[in-house]
């Protein structure tokens, strides 16, 4: 036995080594983590030791998931004496994670389903978060997630399938491009697994594609990884290898540590399988390095198993034997009898749980029923009683009716008259107003495009100049002063280059102030579209300046109904005053006064039958003596290059187009509010 164990530490010394160069690795890429632990022993407020404690277990979950598991049990018992419970749900979503990689698989399941308790229930917001709804439907969504991935762990597809619905079914509520990436990859892995590639293939690319609009990268290796998979079980090697390497890089770069060891393994079996066996080593062991540094029970198994392989493809049965020894205990500690045991127990009293609840649903439903009927049969008795009242005071207007006809028919002849005189005017009064208009138009365009047009024509005449004064100097040879006029002229080349993009600008802004929407109106929820709109704004500015930051506010009118608009238009109106208040808010951050917390608002409400969206920043407001002059066409208190004054006159022809109405109110140095007045 113990010599036994000595070949054993012969065989895994050179990993061991590695495996401590890979933590080498890991350690210099930690010196924002070390900050961060160095404020978690210094300081004493509960809120922040919880929030610092979650932020490490998320770290060290691709790192080194025994440490994860102390830092998220330390924030959930934080978040137990906080009595704050949806971050309560995120430990256990964390926990639950990094156990079922580890192969703790009934630990991990109570983990996630507490989490999916707390989560589930509505009552857990918190109402002073950003996006308080938003923030507990993500962590539900991602509690789906590593359910899904759990049961399809322990091979039960079936249910990891309706758990990853689940997921992507919260996920679409919000539109959360970040958990549903999650989703669609569990799902994906476990149509993989079924031997569906098409659907494998489809969600996969659909996680990608969401992460990569919101800018998230940290797990695009692990999906790579998974495509790879799919195309070598397809047969397109080629393909497969270009994913695998593809994935390595891509978690190299994100210090996706964990997903780099099923990357490197993915990469030993492929060239096992083209027959370079010396390949195929040199990949297992650099997963095995990865799998010890970051405890990874599953993948150590994987590449025992592989390096066991490929040493009996080698003929070295003794390296083999040592091998297939390591994999079958380490599966034995994922896999055993005991823990498969507990877990099942643990499912089967969710199972009971669940249908208990169901059938108090299904009393309810038929206690409801039962009330529903005695309700309509009253209904029914007072609609016949209110028919028979109808009835005979019909007869009594119809009489009245028929004396009324005739004056009506008089009215009508009249009205007829009157008609036709209101049409006349109309269209000499809309005659009036595009003339009117073109005037504007014509004149703003004219002042607009004349600044860069006089500078490209001074610019040129400049250039002419110099290069007369070029050619002299390379005539007489005087090349130093010839290279000095060479220079200027590039530079005069440059601004000429940039003002006359400046005019293209105000041409583009120009034809689509005057381009028609061809849109067909529709009944749209507004305050969905707000919303939608208030997000794309806001990642649009953090998309140009990852320092931006401020607060978005939001008051939604829930009994707003539906309104019949062009969606697609008001749309632009709202992303346009949107895009204005966080420019606003930005640049009165450039001032740094003490205590400024940038602010945009948005709400939504019915008044007098009309429906109202109002859009409210505090940032540096508007003066009065230009407040009547913000509607018109190329006007703009931006500076130039900032904008072509074209957003907000658009905004307001298409607001009148249909049939409402566009209000700003302002006070310079305190912010301002534009109201849209929609008729319902």
């Amino acid at each position: 036995m113990k010599s036994v164990l000595k070949i054993c530490l012969l065989v895994l010394l050179p990993s061991l080594v590695k495996s401590q160069q890979v933590d080498k690795q890991l350690k210099e890429q930690r010196n924002s983590i070390d900050s961060l632990i160095q404020v978690l022993k210094q300081t004493t407020n509960d809120t922040v030791l919880m929030k610092i404690n979650l932020t490490l277990g998320y770290y060290f979950n691709e790192v080194k998931r025994d440490s994860c598991l102390y830092y998220v049990d330390q924030s959930l018992q934080m978040a137990q004496k906080l009595s704050l419970p949806i971050y309560q749900a995120a430990a256990y979503e964390s926990g639950g994670a990094a156990l079922t990689q580890l192969g703790n698989y009934p630990k991990a399941l109570v983990y996630l389903l507490k989490g999916i308790k707390i989560a589930e229930d509505p009552n857990t917001e918190i109402k002073n978060d950003l996006y308080p709804e938003n923030g507990r439907l993500i962590t539900l969504c991602l509690l789906y997630s590593d359910l899904g991935f759990l049961y399809q762990q322990t091979g039960n597809f079936e249910t990891s399938i309706t758990q990853s619905r689940k997921a992507i079914e919260t996920g679409e509520k919000i539109n959360d491009k970040f958990s549903l990436g999650f989703a669609y990859g569990v799902l994906g892995l476990t149509y993989r697994k079924m031997n569906k590639p098409d659907s494998a293939i489809l969600l996969q690319q659909k996680a990608l594609d969401g992460w990569r609009q919101i800018g998230f990268t940290k797990y695009n290796g692990s999906c790579l990884l998974e495509l790879g998979k799919v195309y070598d079980m397809m047969g397109d090697k080629q393909r497969a290898k270009q994913q695998f390497h593809e994935s390595i890089n891509t978690n190299y770069k994100e210090s996706s540590f964990a997903s780099m060891a099923d990357s490197y393994l993915a990469m030993a079996n492929l060239f096992k399988e083209e027959g370079s066996i010396d390949s195929s080593l040199k990949y297992a062991k650099k997963g095995l390095d990865i799998a010890l540094a970051t405890g990874y029970p599953a993948a150590l198994a994987d590449v025992y198993t592989a390096i066991s392989s490929i040493y009996k493809v080698r003929k070295n049965a003794d390296s083999a034997f040592i091998y297939q020894g390591l994999a079958t205990a380490t599966k034995d500690s994922i896999y055993n009898q005991e823990k498969i045991k507990q877990f099942e127990n643990i499912g089967f009293d969710e199972q009971l749980k669940v249908q208990e609840l169901e059938k108090e649903k299904r009393e309810n439903k038929n206690k409801i029923r039962t009330y529903s009927l005695l309700s309509g049969i009253g209904v029914f008795m007072l609609i016949a009683f209110l028919l028979y009242r109808n009835n005979r005071n019909r007869k009594k207007a119809n009489q009245l009716l028929l004396s009324q006809k005739e004056e009506i028919e008089k009215q009508k002849i009249n009205l007829e008259k009157t008609l036709i005189e209101l049409k006349s005017t109309q269209a000499q009064l809309i005659q009036s107003e595009k003339m009117a208009s073109l005037g504007e138009l014509t004149a703003g365009i004219a002042h607009e495009i004349q600044n860069p047009l006089n500078f490209v024509n001074n610019f040129s005449e400049l250039n002419r100049e110099l290069v007369a004064e070029l050619k002299q100097g390379l005539d007489k040879g005087e090349l130093s002063d010839a290279k000095s006029l060479a220079e200027d002229l590039d530079r005069n080349l440059e601004k000429v280059e940039l003002h006359g993009k400046r005019a293209a600008t105000i041409v583009k802004g120009m034809l689509q102030h005057s381009q028609s929407s061809s849109g067909v109106k529709e009944l749209t929820d507004i305050n969905k579209l707000a919303d939608e709109y208030l997000r794309l704004a806001y990642h649009g500015f953090r998309a140009k300046d990852k320092s931006f930051n401020a607060t978005m506010k939001t008051d939604y009118d829930e009994n707003l109904g539906k309104v019949n608009i062009i969606s697609q238009d008001i749309g632009r109106v709202m992303l346009n005053l949107v895009n204005n208040a966080f420019y606003a808010v930005e640049e009165k951050m450039k001032s740094q006064l003490n205590g400024y917390e940038p602010t945009v608002s948005i709400s939504t409400k019915k008044v007098d039958g009309k429906i109202e969206i109002s859009v409210k920043d505090n940032g540096n407001g508007i003066a009065q003596k230009v407040l009547d002059k913000i509607f018109q066409p190329f006007f703009t208190t931006k500076p130039t290059g900032k904008g072509t004054g074209l957003g907000l006159s658009l905004s307001y022809d298409i607001v009148k187009a249909h049939g409402g109405e566009i209000i700003v109110n302002s006070i310079e140095g305190e912010g301002t509010e534009f109201i849209i007045k929609l008729p319902l």
